[in-house]
């Protein structure tokens, strides 16, 4: 059996594993258009403010591929797939052949047209390693930095660039930082804390013009202010990356359509990770869901299935657990919920620096933001994924004490035996 995986990060070494589970001689080969061995995308900002070296990069030992039996085709990139030929062309030319092909091309960064952007110097992305390197390598203590975007891209980029220079401004369109993942209680506090240590923001606007000779000496803003800067950060955001699928007639929507399996709408080629759209259970429509740990189990459940096994995918919904600055959050499902058919429950302290809220529809709850407390993270997330009705629930969802003891003992024996804490 012949194997080929296109992506070297999460979904794609899972996928690995998960065929190796069942199929210990089929020949897999790997390709990637970075030069890298399998590193861990979310240490990049780490990284770049030197709190990760290099060796701490990597998501797998130096001996994955020779222990797994992997040809690694790396710093190649694909161009096309031939679905009838079943083989993968190469930039070189140089056509690879299989009987089941994942597409793990994950996401690639969004950027807008933008007047001036064409053919200047220090304008950058930040979602891969070598766009940590770059920057890294331009940025010095005199810096301006502008970064567009207060997402999760833009602030880890912020938090990076925070000991390299002392002039980082973030420019971002929405009213406030983390619009999607965060409400406007949450967000400022995220944003103050950020503000002490001396990130500024510029909310409600954005960049309409880049300025300069050869490379970036300014940029303008929609309302006309001017911000000098020699280094420029996009991080609005990103896209799937479904170039290929595209070209392999595979089924897309702003995503890869899959089954439950992880097939596409090709056989014999199969999607997991950033790039393709995933059931999300607390609103019960296909999103994309650019989450790691989705990724990797999407790949072991395509490696599994391409090798012949019978994994399921039953859905997942947005979760992210992060921290700027050493303030953590963890947030989950719906957070900023529209229509009169939810309940919110919520306790902050704004000179404490923390908050708690929980999203509930009917009697489950759906969502839920948890900063600078994010003890118990595990328990609501389960109270999400299983739907458990809250009426079973003996202690209020708010208390600090909420725990496992708060379940049914049936629920709770569960819960321990899957390895739950209180």
């Amino acid at each position: 059996m012949e194997y080929v995986i296109i992506g070297n990060s999460a979904a794609a070494v899972a996928a690995v594993e998960g065929i190796r589970k069942n199929d210990k001689d089929g020949n897999i080969t790997l390709i990637s258009d970075e030069r890298h061995h399998t590193y861990s995308r979310p240490l990049i900002s780490y990284y770049l403010g030197d709190k990760v070296k290099t060796e701490g990069m990597y998501y797998r030992d130096q001996d994955f591929y020779i222990k797994n039996n992997v040809k690694a085709i790396l710093g190649k990139k694909a161009v096309e797939i031939k679905q009838e030929q079943k083989k993968v062309v190469l930039e070189n030319g140089e056509q690879v052949a299989y009987d089941k092909l994942l597409i793990a091309t994950g996401s690639v960064p969004f950027v807008p047209p933008m007047e001036g952007l064409e053919n200047k110097e220090n304008i950058f992305t930040f979602l891969k390693w070598d766009d940590s390197i770059a920057l890294k390598d331009k940025v010095n203590k005199d810096s301006k930095v502008v970064i567009i975007g207060a997402g999760l891209i833009g602030l880890k980029a912020a938090e990076g660039l925070n000991k390299l220079c002392d002039d980082v401004t973030v420019v971002e369109l929405a009213d406030r930082v983390l619009s999607t993942i965060l409400d406007n209680q949450a967000a400022g506090i995220v944003q103050r804390h950020m503000e002490h240590k001396g990130t500024k923001f510029i909310l409600n606007n954005t960049v309409s013009k880049i300025c300069g000779e050869g490379k970036v000496e300014k940029v303008v803003l929609k309302d006309g202010t001017e911000l000098p800067c020699d280094i420029l950060v996009v991080a609005i955001g990103v896209r799937p990356n479904v170039a290929l699928a595209q070209t392999a007639g595979v089924q897309v929507h702003r995503g890869i359509m899959v089954d439950s399996r992880m097939e596409t709408s090709v056989e014999d080629i199969y999607a997991a990770g950033d790039v393709t759209e995933s059931m999300d259970i607390t609103v019960n429509t296909n999103r994309i869901l650019a989450l790691w740990p989705n990724a990797y189990y999407q790949g072991e459940i395509a490696g599994c299935n391409m090798s012949g096994g019978t994994m399921q995918f039953n859905g997942a919904f947005p979760m992210n657990a992060i921290g700027f600055f050493g303030l953590p959050m963890i947030t989950a499902g719906i957070v900023n919920p529209v229509g009169d058919q939810y309940s919110i429950y919520m306790e902050y302290n704004e000179d404490e620096e923390w908050l708690k809220k929980f999203v509930v529809k009917g009697d489950v709850l759906v969502g839920f933001i948890l900063l600078n407390k994010v003890d118990r993270a595990g328990i609501y997330t389960s109270l999400i994924r299983d739907k458990v009705p809250l009426k079973m629930i003996k202690h209020d969802l708010l208390e600090d004490g909420f725990g496992l003891k708060a379940f049914p003992k049936s629920i709770r024996k569960e819960k321990m035996l899957m390895g739950g804490k209180e």
